[in-house]
């Protein structure tokens, strides 16, 4: 969706609501807030509705003031509060609908309040201040050696299905929140401090490169590679990173690796 399609739906989804009065506010999440990284051809309308007590469900099963609802191709209920909606030009739609003591169990980085009629502001101030749980350094080391050694554990034994989940994903994920900490980026950046792989190679475009380089090998390949560089960018800067631990993880993974090619 180019970027005055874009644009357009947000005004005319702010004239939906507020032609509704038992909505209290709309909230504008990530790119659609207009802060930080602005929109493209693939950003998302991401969004909040507020609603009176007692109404957000039936926001939530009518889409009726939804714009482009009766042309949606597939609408899907996420959580107990949020839906997925795909036009039929491939826009997707994210948006949660909460009264405003729900809306405590949100969370949120980016946001302009669009619409408040009433607490929203506030409340989404709230929501925005609750700290993000950042797990300690000692933690994430032991789940990025972990997950690695189980991937690769399953790999060997031809799980591969699995082992990319747990090298490529968890062990990944943990490995960018260590190297977001403790290696100064080489870029400026807004990242998300919700997800740690979005926009990561913007900031550390090196660094993004070999993880990225990495992950096109096959899982053990992946996780001995992702050990490495682990060991390369943490060893020397973090006091907790377990040089033991990481060389018989190393050990176990070579032996699945030449196990498995000569076996």
């Amino acid at each position: 969706m180019d970027r005055t399609a874009y644009d357009s739906f947000v005004r005319s989804l702010e004239a939906a609501l507020a032609g509704d009065h038992r909505v209290v506010g709309l909230v504008a999440l990530g790119s659609m807030s207009g802060l930080g990284v602005l929109p493209d051809d693939f950003s998302d309308h991401d969004f909040f509705v507020v609603t009176v007590s007692g109404a957000q469900e039936a926001f939530r099963t009518d889409l009726g003031w939804l714009p482009g609802a009766a042309r949606a191709v597939l609408v899907h209920r996420e959580t107990a509060h949020g839906l997925k909606v795909v036009l039929p030009d491939g826009h997707l739609l994210e948006f949660a609908v909460f009264d405003l003591d729900e809306l405590l169990v949100a969370r949120a980085n980016r946001y302009e309040v669009l619409l408040d009629r009433g607490g929203v502001a506030a409340r989404m101030a709230e929501v925005a201040a609750r700290p993000v749980e950042r797990p300690d350094d000692r933690w994430l080391c032991g789940q990025l050696l972990g997950n690695l050694l189980v991937g690769g554990g399953r790999a060997a034994r031809g799980e591969l299905l699995s082992a990319r989940l747990f090298v490529a994903g968890h062990a990944t994920g943990h490995l960018l929140r260590l190297l977001s900490r403790h290696v100064p980026p080489a870029e400026a950046a807004l990242l998300d401090d919700l997800d740690p792989f979005r926009r990561f190679e913007k900031a550390w475009p090196r660094l993004g490169g070999e993880l990225d380089a990495a992950l096109q090998q096959d899982p053990l390949g992946a996780a001995l590679a992702l050990l490495d560089l682990a060991g390369r960018e943490l060893g020397p800067v973090l006091a907790e990173w377990p040089s033991g631990a990481a060389e018989a993880v190393a050990k176990r993974l070579r032996e699945a690796r030449d196990g498995r090619a000569t076996g």
